[in-house]
């Protein structure tokens, strides 16, 4: 939520004082306007856009002889010599259609795309910060799409059924190990990656492309931002902590500095909270982010971040609630990611990438201590071949080596625990993709993995397919076979597990026409191999074997209008039948995190006359299951519905002359009670009855107010 200044700054302020005017008109040969076509001198970064009349304007300090280059979905690319003499130039441009057009069929099912490389743009990083109730989290305002769970006391995405773990997030191409903050038990937590790292998102729901792995039920793929149009600096005041960030542009090159330190202790000594709270969430955060062009074609990026955080509460134990447990946590994360991408021909383009990341995190429960740390480098390399516009092949293969290490002492035996392991996993995978005039497409795809602890091989075929029905709309479908490592807490004791695996089968409608998106998709997930075990923790290696299977079968609606000058708005809705017999389930049951129907609707409005944005959402889920142990049926109880509205407004001003937003925003408006779930006591009362305590938030409302200057002239 901090960098929600930047929302305005990279809209509203493309201020340049370059020598050379270059404008002008892009059309199709119709005479019609192509609006968001990218215009640049070719070799260089000096470009532009075009705007919703087909217009670009942009300078440049280059000279001499140079190429305008220009690029739109669907249109072949247009070269034209132009000379940079210092007089300003001005021209028309005509572009041809290719034979994959704008309307051209796509592959959809599954995925939702932000960016500009498919026409189902759903949420781009403008989405992302103004969304109520995402609080400028990523995969906050991702829990607005179908197919994902509302779980208020986790923070992390759900999808389809599927566990939190069963996502994985790739930082451009690379698998995120620690995508999340470090959490004490039912208080969510939120991403560590801000939405404006990002110029593009892709969410797979399902059947996503052989490149990626290791992601059993969903995969979000995320692709960084290249180099920076202009110097910026910033800075934010907020009642959670203050940040300033720096970013220096240079010709070929930039370099953006950044810090934030949070503390919530002022804010929850205004609010209310539920609980007991000795160090209130605190925590430091520095990025550093390189960018240099390469030759003519190539790019390499470079990011780098380092967090700290440390919480300390007090809170009741599930075996006497009037009893109060002290939970100490302490988080450091140090993150890297490395890769360089280049344009070797006309048909071959090259991407290296290298990732490491070092996370460890310390409790202390009462008097007891468990240490974890988990260390993971990776290095990938990728080849895409473009054989003309009617196939493109890609083929490539990632090498990751992971260390994990957990220390646990418990005080009352004087004892110390230690388990630890050492994976190297390897995979190849190639995919083809054919488009077949304009009408349909296909996708065909395979992955080979390898990991050294589980000393297993496994094969992952997939498929796709596309069928374009009228000018406007598609059929889609996806099919495919996806393993995953088994978590960390159990391949700890039992390195013999095999994979778990999933089939996915997933057919998509998608109809865009005037700015408007509507999509209906059925799935059906078919899990295999899943861990079950007798005792959770337990050293014992045969206590775990991968007996464990489940399904998950539904439908999701999304509809999105765009068209309505200043309003947006999306509305999304899904249902779900799952079971699973899986962990410690003595029977196929539906798992806690799942309601079977969600909606949300988000709308978002500028009023023009107060310089304001005004969003609004409202979500929706049915009661989730808990296991009440006093009952005879396992996972047969529901919690209460889950109904919030969250507010939050954008006011664009002015402070000591320097370009300002003032941001608040306000979760669960109307005062709802929330209960995620119950806890039950271990041992039974006097009564034979096992007491319950519920999950509820930390407090009813959120409240944020945020100033964010920019420094920028």
């Amino acid at each position: 939520m901090k960098r929600i200044v930047i929302i305005i700054l990279f809209n509203l302020l493309f201020l340049h004082s370059q020598a050379q005017q270059l404008s002008g008109r892009v059309t199709d040969r119709k005479g019609n306007p192509l609006p968001g076509a990218n215009v640049l001198i070719e070799g260089s970064y000096d470009g532009a856009s075009t705007d919703e009349n087909g217009l670009f304007s942009f300078k440049t300090k280059l000279s001499g002889e140079q190429s305008l280059l220009v690029r739109f979905v669907g249109f072949r690319e247009y070269r034209q010599p132009v000379s940079l003499d210092g007089s300003d130039i001005k021209l028309d441009i005509s572009l041809a259609e290719s034979s994959q057009s704008l309307d051209a069929v796509v592959i959809t099912a599954g995925s939702f795309e932000a960016g500009d490389r498919k026409k189902a743009v759903v949420l781009k990083p403008l989405d992302i910060v103004t969304t109520a109730g995402g609080l400028a989290d990523i995969y906050g305002a991702l829990q607005t799409l179908p197919g994902t769970q509302v779980v208020g006391e986790e923070g992390k995405i759900f999808v389809r059924g599927g566990d939190s773990y069963e996502t994985k997030t790739f930082f451009d191409g690379l698998p995120v190990e620690k995508p999340y903050y470090a959490q004490i038990p039912d208080i969510p937590t939120r991403g560590r990656f801000s939405p404006w790292l990002f110029s593009g998102t892709v969410f797979s729901s399902g059947g996503y492309s052989a490149e990626y792995g290791q992601a059993l039920s969903s995969a979000l793929i995320l692709e960084s931002e290249g180099l920076p149009e202009q110097d910026v600096t910033s800075i934010s005041l907020m009642t959670v902590g203050l940040g300033a960030s720096h970013t220096k542009r240079w010709k070929k090159t930039s370099l953006s500095l950044s810090g934030n330190y949070s503390n919530l202790g002022p804010y929850f000594g205004l609010v209310e909270q539920e609980f007991e709270w000795e160090i209130a969430p605190r925590g430091f955060e520095g990025n550093v982010i390189f960018r240099q062009q390469a030759g003519k074609n190539g790019l390499i990026k470079a990011y780098g971040s380092y967090g700290n955080g440390r919480n300390k509460l007090l809170n009741p134990t599930t075996a006497n609630p009037d009893e109060l447990q002290q939970i100490d946590l302490k988080d450091n994360n140090s993150y890297l990611n490395a890769t360089y991408t280049d344009i070797l021909s006309d048909k071959w383009l090259s991407y290296a990438g290298f990732a490491y990341s070092n996370d460890r995190s310390d409790y202390a429960f009462d008097e007891d201590r468990l240490d974890e740390m988990v260390r993971v480098a990776q290095g990938k390399y990728r080849l895409t071949y473009l054989a003309g516009e009617l196939l493109k092949l890609k083929f490539g293969g990632i090498f990751q080596h992971k260390q994990y290490d957990q220390k646990f002492f418990v005080f009352d035996e004087n004892q110390n625990y230690h388990t630890a392991f050492t994976d190297n996993q390897s995979a190849l995978f190639a995919e083809s993709e054919f488009t077949i005039g304009s009408s349909f497409a296909f996708r065909l795809g395979g992955r080979l993995e390898y990991s050294s602890l589980l000393d297993r091989i496994n094969l992952a075929p997939r498929f796709s397919t596309a069928l374009k029905t009228s000018d406007n709309s598609q059929l889609s479908f996806a099919w495919g076979i996806f393993y995953q490592t088994p978590e960390d807490e159990f391949v700890r004791f039992a390195p013999g597990l095999n994979y778990e695996k999933a089939a996915h089968y997933i057919l998509n409608y998608q109809l865009t026409k005037n700015k408007k998106i509507f999509r209906v998709e059925a799935y059906y997930k078919d899990y295999r191999n899943l861990v079950k075990f007798d005792s959770l923790h337990s050293p014992i290696p045969e206590s775990y074997d991968n007996k464990g299977k489940g399904y998950a079968r539904g439908i999701d609606l999304f509809w999105r209008d765009n068209s309505i000058t200043r309003f947006d708005y999306w509305l999304s809705y899904g249902y779900i039948d799952t079971k699973r017999d899986y962990l410690f389930f003595p029977e196929e049951a539906t798992p806690d995190f799942v309601s079977d129907h969600n909606f949300r609707a988000v709308g978002k409005y500028f009023v023009s006359q107060i310089n304001s944005q005004v969003g609004l959402t409202y979500t929706f889920a049915s009661g989730r299951p808990y296991n009440d142990p006093n009952k005879k049926d396992f996972m047969d109880e529901r919690t209460i519905a889950y109904h919030d509205v969250s507010l939050n407004i954008s006011y664009l001003t002015s402070l000591w002359d320097n370009f300002t937003v003032v941001y608040f925003s306000i979760g669960n408006l109307l005062d709802r009670e929330h209960v995620f779930g119950y806890n039950y006591s271990p041992n039974p009362n006097e009564q034979g009855i096992y007491e319950p305590m519920a999950v509820k938030p930390m407090a009813k409302r959120f409240i944020f107010l945020g100033v964010f200057i920019s420094l920028t002239e």
